[in-house]
């Protein structure tokens, strides 16, 4: 490998879609002669994908920026590139208040990553953003980070929502589907490799395919993906509620590859609060969706992530949301409060909610939250459960970690196995022995 221009580290901050663009910077610096390490004390080159969605994402990324700068100084590292949302949300304001910073890239144009850390030190500081359109295929170099045995396929790149409180488009451009055989082809690569997990992302998968097809066609990609031999799980992330198909729950029911698992995010059940955040209801309520997934004969996990604090949220509306967890039975739940983001409509909103107040009810949602997982969990206790395993848990060596098929990998709980032998990468039986307020505890057994 011709290796003459260095070594770099890329540091990727914020969700997984943006580890997925990490990837494919690792994988065209890989191939075009750099190497690759994580170690930033030995790097002679750092790379930082920055998150930008939220002003506290933000905050996070420059403290990493003006950290790695102090390596600059003081170490062997000789150029430091910034790329991704926050660079696509900021623009040319953070070249003037970073200057330690040598190149920019927008989420656009990470495809240059290569060609900016190759630049001549003496002249102008690279900044390249522009209106995002770059859609990385199969035929981009690509280099995982996950473990070997799960990963994550972007379907579908940027949202053509306008929900009141979010700047993911202009963050991250229309939304726009990969084909279907690119997707294919880089699935049956990751199967080789050796990933038998498969967890499908974009900012909406249940659209998948409309803007190619004229109709979404995420049922038949997956239908695609299941005869590839080595994948074994098959998981749907962030699927809008609008859009979860009978076709889809069709197939969650008739094929084991796809996991029992519907990643959902409400953000609110009241019909005026969510009319005002820019997702209109339509047709059936977020209770009456669960009702028709729980009606199947296959158990179905849910998640879902909630917002409070939305301005003009009532103390009556926020009642509304608590009877709701209270009752809905939902496996997993991540309560966010709201932010008001520069560039987002809602930030302009009147009524606001006062941040502390916000704040409590976030609190007391995860409470009420805490007591309904706690209960699921005590009915899973006596069960054989199929686990992936992950390996030692990193706070000790007694405890292996796991995860099932309605655990997904970073956001959720998981499964402590505290006996029996595990090989990580291995989807094992365990038998739950003990249930904490999210965790399972568990053993695996003899054969």
């Amino acid at each position: 490998m011709n290796t003459r221009f260095g070594s770099v580290c890329v540091i990727s901050l914020g969700c997984a879609k943006n580890l997925v663009d990490s990837e494919h910077m690792l994988g065209i610096l890989q191939a075009k002669g750099f190497t690759l390490t994580s170690d930033m004390d030995k790097a002679d080159f750092a790379v930082i994908n920055t998150c930008g969605f939220l002003e506290s994402a933000v905050e996070e990324a420059i403290d990493v920026v003006l950290e790695t700068a102090r390596l600059k100084k003081q170490g062997p590292l000789r150029r430091l590139v910034v790329a991704g949302c926050m660079v696509q949300r900021y623009g040319y304001k953070l070249a003037r208040e970073l200057p330690e910073v040598d190149a920019w890239l927008g989420t656009g144009e990470i495809s240059r990553v290569a060609e900016v850390l190759r630049a001549d030190s003496t002249g102008p500081v690279p900044f390249y953003i522009s209106r995002p359109t770059f859609l990385a295929g199969h035929a981009v170099p690509r280099v995982q980070s996950t473990p070997f045995y799960t990963a994550y396929l972007k379907i579908a790149e940027g949202c053509s929502h306008r929900c009141a409180y979010c700047i993911i488009p202009k963050l991250r451009g229309p939304f726009r589907s990969r084909p279907i055989p690119s997707l294919i082809r880089e699935v049956k690569k990751m199967a080789q490799r050796g990933v038998k997990e498969i967890n499908l992302i974009a900012q909406d998968t249940s659209l998948y395919g409309k803007d190619l097809y004229g109709e979404p066609r995420l049922t038949e990609l997956i239908e695609k993906m299941i005869p590839i031999e080595g994948v074994q799980w098959i998981r749907i992330l962030y699927l809008h509620p609008h859009r979860v198909s009978e076709s889809l729950l069709d197939l969650m029911e008739a094929e084991e590859t796809v996991c029992p698992y519907l990643d959902i995010p409400f953000q609110h059940v009241n019909p005026d609060l969510l009319r005002a955040m820019g997702r209109e209801p339509r047709g059936e309520t977020p209770e009456e969706l669960i009702q028709r997934i729980r009606g199947r004969k296959r158990d179905i996990v849910i998640r879902t992530t909630l917002m409070v604090g939305f301005p003009g949220e009532t103390e009556e509306m926020f009642g509304q949301l608590c009877s709701f967890v209270g009752r809905a039975d939902l496996d997993h739940v991540g309560v966010f409060a709201f932010s008001p983001e520069k560039g987002a409509p809602a930030a302009r909103f009147p009524s606001k909610v006062d941040p502390a107040m916000a704040q409590k009810r976030l609190t007391r949602l995860m409470g009420i939250q805490a007591r309904v997982s706690k209960r699921l969990n005590a009915g899973k206790v006596g069960q054989v459960l199929p686990a992936l395993i992950e390996g030692p848990s990193p706070e000790t060596d007694l405890l292996l970690i796991g995860r099932t098929a309605g655990m997904a990998p970073d956001v959720d709980s998981r499964v402590l196995i505290n006996d029996g032998e595990g090989i990580a990468g291995r989807i094992m039986p365990v038998h739950i022995t003990e249930a904490h307020t999210y965790d399972l505890v568990g053993r695996i057994p003899v054969h």
